[in-house]
């Protein structure tokens, strides 16, 4: 089993910045997986943000490259996401996941339970 706990979300300003933080406990090979951001909002499915792997190959989503960034410590065991030129329309629950590098919800087997992030305009 592995737990995640997301930090960081809240309210901000459009044009703001966010640095989300995703804390991984519970299976001692956090090393050997890559991490995921998802977010979804209000009446919409889950759609990916971006991801990354063990040894820090990225990628992103269209909505997210240029904005924001990923990164890890295996070592802390934690993946950050940094949201910057945040928009109204980044307002959602973000949530990370480890699994596969993968844009797919399903390529992804645990997952934390969200941080609200909301953006006004």
């Amino acid at each position: 089993q592995v737990q995640l706990v997301e930090s960081g979300g809240g309210l901000v300003q459009a044009g703001g910045s966010l640095r989300l933080s995703c804390a991984a406990s519970g299976r001692a090979t956090f090393n050997s997986y890559a991490m995921g951001w998802f977010r979804q909002a209000p009446g919409k499915e889950r759609e990916f943000v971006a991801a990354i792997t063990w040894n820090g190959h990225t990628l992103y989503a269209d909505s997210a490259k240029g904005r924001n960034t990923i990164s890890r410590d295996n070592a802390k065991s934690t993946v950050w996401l940094q949201l910057n030129s945040l928009k109204p329309e980044d307002t959602a629950v973000y949530s990370c996941a480890v699994g596969r590098w993968d844009t797919s919800v399903s390529s992804y087997d645990y997952w934390g339970q969200g941080t609200q992030v909301t953006v006004s305009s």
